[in-house]
């Protein structure tokens, strides 16, 4: 028996080392070398799916509710906001909702609004807050009346919390082509519980009159994932539909009216930029086409916001903007370079962990690089290693009909660790205070496909002297808290 005992004790400890050689590994696959993928895809038609198709079915009954979804709803995560759309007349706009499945104890009431966009005439848009709710939590709710009535659930985050794991998705430039359904299906398969989406939703503008009916079909192509769990959003060049042409001089206009976010919970003076704090992160979504200059109304706010971020509360300081600040790619290259002038040393002081963009149509992942000391007379011309500088990703593939953006600089710079010009998703699963696991998932000929992957350790407790005392108070055999010092 005290054999087997120790030969059990060694296989213990011989599985440890394995598990920290493979957190080691990860770790330095984004020091060991640059990669550009030789990958080569073959392609799925890069068209809208017909709008007869069954992704876009509308829900059966009278004004039934359709394009279900929710995001957060206030700056901790015990709210959240439920949005839905009905068409032949407004109806209710009450939720009713509860903690056990088809008991539905509380309600809420929601207002509704409407919009037109030339001769589009939207439908009734409902909007409703549910708030005070309790942290791990699995809430049932229904929306609709009589026969029509639809009923889905959420589940609420884990309380604000250093330690508190969470898995998000990271989804950019989507649209509803052929490959965007596959980037949505492989997205729904990941266990990721919200999703940070970067921008560029359902291309309607690229049709004649910037047709309202393609947001309609886009809000039923994701109503599957987002009736069910929050998806924080941010907004593209695509969501702008600025058009005199059409008499139509409202920048934002469909998406502000049918995706809110929870701006005024941390005081911000637009919707389309604000901040959360989830589990163990803090999450900052910046717009890429509103004003970011010297005291404008966005660099006033991210001013302050930053100030504020406790990292003994949430450590993972994560940004979610459009337009990439570093990218290596012939299409659209160096249009991040004006928000990099105004917030890049920012990110450095405050050592945001993660800068997640879309825009391009490909994958990219960075270094830890800056150019906080470049200026047009003097200093170094080129982004340098900075231990304290975010890791800057570009996951702007989701699959919409403009197709990939194929055409990468050549040789590849320093600072890109890896990028691939195909079609995607990433997940981030964030562990503890210490570290967390990075995904970039290919969509390779319609099976999902983990290339990218990566340990990213963070930026203020992986530095920090006091991460030492972790070992006080977690035991050993829990090794996600073990790490390389």
């Amino acid at each position: 028996m005290k054999y087997m005992s120790k030969v059990s004790g060694l296989w213990s400890l011989y599985f440890q080392f394995l598990f920290l050689t493979l957190i080691l590994l990860c770790s330095l696959n984004s020091v060991l070398s640059r990669k550009t993928s030789s990958f080569a895809r073959s392609e799925y038609p890069s068209v809208d799916i017909p709008l007869d198709n069954e992704v876009f079915a509308v829900p059966k009954g009278y004004n039934a509710p359709q394009q279900v979804h929710i995001t957060q709803g206030d700056y901790d995560g015990k709210a959240v906001i439920i949005s839905w759309v009905t068409t032949e007349e407004p109806g209710s706009s009450k939720v009713f909702y509860g903690d056990v499945e088809g008991t539905y104890d509380r309600s809420a009431e929601g207002k509704t609004t409407n919009y037109t966009y030339y001769k589009y005439q939207s439908g009734y848009i409902h909007h409703c807050v549910i708030d005070g709710l309790e942290y791990e939590k699995k809430y049932y709710y229904k929306i609709g009346t009589g026969d029509s009535a639809r009923e889905f659930w959420f589940q609420t985050p884990p309380k604000i919390d250093p330690d508190a794991p969470y898995i998000f998705g990271i989804i950019g430039d989507l649209g509803q082509t052929y490959n965007s359904l596959s980037t949505f299906e492989h997205y729904l398969q990941s266990g990721a519980q919200s999703v940070l989406y970067l921008g560029d939703l359902s291309y309607a503008d690229r049709y004649e009159h910037f047709d309202g009916e393609r947001w309609d079909s886009w809000g039923r192509l994701i109503e599957r994932s987002a009736a069910y769990q929050p998806w924080i959003w941010s907004v593209g060049n695509h969501e702008i539909e600025y058009a005199p042409h059409l008499g139509e001089f409202i920048t934002f206009k469909q998406f502000l009216h049918r995706y809110t976010t929870p701006h005024i919970a941390s005081k911000s003076s637009s919707p389309l930029w604000y901040a959360i704090r989830r589990a163990s992160a803090h999450i900052i979504v910046l717009s890429s086409y509103s004003p970011f200059v010297k005291y404008t109304p966005q660099w006033l706010w991210l001013y302050n916001e930053l100030k504020q971020v406790d990292r003994e509360k949430t450590p993972w300081l994560i940004i979610i903007m459009h337009a990439p600040i570093y990218n290596s790619n012939e299409a659209h290259y160096m249009e991040g370079e004006s928000i990099r002038a105004a917030f890049e040393s920012w990110f450095v002081h405050y050592k945001v962990d993660l800068v997640f963009a879309g825009h391009v149509h490909a994958y990219e992942r960075s270094y830890r690089i800056s150019n906080t000391k470049y200026n047009v007379t003097s200093g170094a011309r080129y982004p340098l290693p900075d231990k304290s500088a975010p890791v800057y990703i570009t996951v702007g593939d989701g699959g919409n009909q403009e197709g990939l953006a194929g055409r990468f600089l050549d040789p590849q710079p320093d600072y890109s660790a890896f990028r691939e010009a195909s079609y995607g998703h990433s997940t981030l699963e964030l562990k503890n205070r210490t570290h967390a696991l990075y995904r970039w998932n290919r969509n390779d000929d319609g099976n999902p496909v983990t290339v990218d992957h990566v340990v990213f350790y963070n930026q203020y407790w992986a530095s920090n002297r006091r991460r030492r005392r972790l070992k006080k108070f977690h035991s050993l055999h829990d090794m996600s808290y073990i790490v390389t010092y």
